[in-house]
């Protein structure tokens, strides 16, 4: 078997993300069943992107292809680990930061989420992917309000702000790529004799 294709692997930690932050986050002060729906259609939607990435394959390789896409030598080179270890130490140390000011707890998930939104926001430029702002700039402004209603009376909202909708942002936008990907590879094969 083919090793997996960047874009599929960045699909997949961005879907995977994004279910985390829907089973994490999806609780009071929503209603209990709202919660579970939440879950259940997070779930449900990484399982789709799954799907869909193995459907794609299965048409590349039935119209003769290879399972490669157009796209960078390498995703996951040297400038991508400087992203994500700059990101890291964002994360991480920001969290503290939060703590010496006794921020709320439901603050250090905004603070993730805005993080994560300012990686995508680099890596877009990285990657040459200009796609990629989209998600990027959808979980940088959910960290934002959810930052400013973890400094009032809202702070209980903070977690389906900030974690919920940007689980939400994640799945849609490894759906939207696999959808994508999956159609173009249709339009490809069909236009051939």
């Amino acid at each position: 078997m083919p090793p997996l294709p960047s874009v599929f692997v960045g699909g997949l930690i961005g879907a995977t993300f994004g279910t985390v932050f829907v089973l994490v986050n999806a609780h009071t002060p929503l209603d209990a069943a709202v919660g579970t729906v939440l879950r259940v259609l997070a779930v449900l939607a990484v399982a789709a992107f799954v799907a869909l990435v193995l459907l794609t394959g299965k048409r590349v390789r039935a119209h003769g292809g290879d399972n490669r896409s157009p796209q960078p030598v390498n995703m996951f080179g040297a400038r991508y680990r400087w992203v994500v270890l700059g990101e890291a130490v964002l994360l991480f140390g920001g969290i503290q930061v939060l703590r010496l000011f006794d921020a709320p707890d439901e603050a250090n998930v905004a603070w993730i989420a805005l993080v994560v939104g300012v990686h995508f926001l680099v890596l877009a430029r990285v990657w040459s992917r200009p796609a990629v702002l989209v998600p990027g700039a959808g979980l940088t402004a959910l960290g934002i309000v959810g930052l400013v209603l973890a400094s009032g009376p809202a702070v209980a909202w903070v977690p389906f702000v900030s974690g919920v909708l940007s689980g939400i942002t994640l799945l849609a936008g490894s759906l939207a790529f696999a959808v994508r990907d999956y159609r173009a590879v249709g339009a490809r094969g069909e236009a051939r004799p």
